[in-house]
């Protein structure tokens, strides 16, 4: 009884075949370079077309596309929240606090602010506050121009929240 070899061949076969008769390691190296000299003339077309594709598409720029599609007079606040408990989110504004809306745990949601809750010197502060627990986030003054959006993070630990003006 013959027992096959580790790779799966007899005790008396070579495990290693060679594709050809007479083959060695050596000469399979030369059908892989055929191939590399075919692919050639096709890489060189590629190149000869890639720059072509930025030629002929200069003049046709189209205005960038807007992030979101805000309503005239208002400002887009999209608020991802990672925390799981629910937060209620305020507007800080010349003294007063104005509730917006609020952000189910662990979701997203896009809130509209009015224009008016900017005040004079257009500047504005967010407050969020986590239902069932004590645990705040409050950004910085925010100085928003027109056409600008937020983007407030609130993170697992609210007080390491992040807010970018765009």
């Amino acid at each position: 009884m013959t027992v096959p070899a580790r790779g799966g061949a007899a005790a008396g076969q070579a495990p290693f075949r060679a594709r050809q008769a007479g083959a060695t390691f050596a000469g399979m190296g030369r059908s892989t370079r055929r191939r590399i000299v075919r692919l050639g003339p096709a890489l060189a077309a590629l190149l000869l077309a890639a720059p072509a594709c930025f030629l002929f598409n200069r003049g046709n720029k189209a205005a960038p596309a807007t992030a979101f599609d805000v309503p005239e007079g208002e400002i887009a606040l999209s608020v991802t929240n990672h925390n799981y408990l629910d937060v209620v989110v305020y507007v800080l504004h010349d003294g007063l606090q104005t509730r917006v809306g609020t952000v189910t745990g662990s979701s997203s949601t896009l809130l509209f602010l009015r224009a008016r809750l900017l005040g004079m010197g257009h500047e504005l502060q967010l407050y969020g506050r986590a239902i069932g627990s004590d645990a705040f986030a409050r950004t910085q003054t925010l100085i928003i121009q027109p056409g600008q959006y937020i983007e407030w993070t609130l993170e697992t630990d609210l007080r390491r929240s992040s807010v970018g003006v765009f």
